[in-house]
């Protein structure tokens, strides 16, 4: 509609500068013989006049149209950033449509995928590998996902279990989510990415004609190892064959919970060479906060001073703080003086406060502390420090960090457990985390101050 309306827009123009033109032609003739306009030549005048303003009333309409719809988008625009930005715990993605025909394994469907993954890999039933096959492709093209991770007989899980394997991810992996994703590349164990360790240089001439400034740079490279995150489930054969209950629901579902907690702690807290979280980088932006008796108001500086580190070390500026829930709940807590609340919810346009509150929620965004938006995830762990007691706040480029994820993959085992008749199923992804590129990226503010808070 909006493309239409310009090239009426364009036409309208085009018409009126057409009007106007033969406008100006009718008094060209008696103002060139220095006489006063005929009759005929003033009634052509007052029509080409009242042509050309009934053109323009067009043209503003039409302005004033497009203008409408240009504000529309941009509130759809900024809308969209915002909900990719700030997406909610618990929030699905976009879901996918069939319109020929039905997926192969749906929820509420007659077909289970643990029972055809079953029958596939242990007597070679062809229905069940035609379905298994049918369903590999659904995901591929629906999902734009690749199914070679691994090699063997393994089978991508079915579509509705991609969706909800995100959806119930976003939910147990806040910082996970927020960092920048990449689909991990098959056939590797590890990325390396290449980086500048030394720069060139300049310098002012000393004189004409003497030499200049010569500096080599030098470079290295950063790797990250391929981590793979695991679990099983042992069901009966009897389940499988003879249940009217389709277990996929109930398992993949709970074992993709799992793995987006396991995921995100990856990301946070795991500290091994090539896979370190963001708490366990060498040289990262360091914040103290020591104090037995803690206060927001104490807290608030120490933010900034991330901030500011940030911007120093990185030259470029963070954009996102991540939380524990505790933390968070300190915050929204704190009163002033006369007992007033030092977070309020961002609708009451609240002025000199510490921190806005957006929404309350379990996980995911909640508000903004010094204009950045804040993160609460329950992953961030609340047992260091000397007295097992402190929790961390975060302060990241978030875009500095890379994340390397693939697709899930699940199996299906009988002769593990052929002595007791039941069946080892197997869910699987691999992981990798680039989060050492830029250390002075990732702030941290840790110490005392940051203990079991009160209430």
């Amino acid at each position: 509609m909006l493309a239409y309306l310009r090239k009426q827009m364009t036409a309208a123009l085009e018409a009126r500068a057409a009007l106007k033109t033969e406008l100006d032609s009718v008094l060209t003739a008696p103002t060139a013989e220095n006489r006063n306009p005929s009759a005929d030549e003033a009634t052509q005048f007052a029509e080409k006049r009242d042509a050309v303003r009934a053109k323009d009333a067009e043209i503003e309409e039409l302005s004033a149209r497009i203008r409408d719809l240009e504000e529309d988008a941009k509130r759809e625009q900024r809308a969209a950033e915002l909900l990719a930005q700030h997406g909610q715990a618990g929030e699905r993605r976009e879901r996918v449509t069939v319109t020929s025909e039905p997926e192969t394994y749906r929820k509420g469907g007659p077909a289970s995928y643990f029972r055809d993954l079953y029958r596939a890999q242990t007597n070679g039933n062809r229905d069940s590998i035609e379905r298994l096959a049918r369903n590999d492709r659904e995901v591929a093209e629906k999902r734009a996902l690749t199914t070679t991770d691994g090699a063997g007989g393994e089978f991508v899980p079915p579509l509705w279990m991609v969706n909800d394997y995100i959806a119930l991810a976003r939910a147990g992996r806040v910082v996970a989510d927020q960092v920048r994703p990449q689909a991990l590349p098959s056939g590797t164990d590890s990325i390396s990415l290449p980086r500048v360790v030394s720069g060139t240089a300049v310098a002012e001439q000393a004189t004409q004609n003497s030499a200049v400034q010569d500096t080599d740079a030098t470079t290295g490279s950063v790797t990250a190892n391929v981590a793979t995150i695991a679990g099983k489930q042992v069901v009966s054969q009897q389940l499988l064959d003879q249940s009217p209950i389709n277990m996929d629901q109930i398992l993949l579902a709970d074992l993709a919970a799992d793995y987006a907690v396991k995921l995100d702690t990856f990301v946070i807290s795991n500290n091994a060479a090539g896979k370190r979280g963001l708490l366990n980088v060498s040289g990262l932006t360091s914040v103290s906060y020591t104090d037995a008796s803690p206060t927001t108001a104490e807290l608030y500086p120490k933010g900034a001073d991330a901030i500011q580190q940030i911007h120093t070390g990185r030259f470029m500026p963070p954009d996102k703080v991540f939380m524990h829930p505790r933390r968070w709940a300190w915050f929204t807590a704190a009163v002033d003086t006369a007992g007033r609340p030092l977070v309020t919810p961002i609708a009451n346009m609240p002025q000199n406060l510490l921190a806005t509150m957006e929404n309350v929620v379990s996980e995911g965004f909640v508000g903004q502390f010094q204009g950045l938006p804040v993160f609460i995830d329950p992953n961030i762990p609340t047992n260091l420090g000397a007295g097992t007691n402190e929790d961390r706040v975060i302060v990241l480029r978030s875009s500095d960090v890379i994340l390397f994820e693939g697709t899930p993959q699940a199996e299906a085992f009988r002769e593990t457990k052929a002595d007791q008749l039941s069946v080892l199923l197997r869910f699987y992804n691999y992981a990798a985390l680039h989060s050492e590129r830029y250390p002075k990226s990732i702030g941290v503010i840790s110490g005392t101050g940051l203990a079991t808070p009160t209430f």
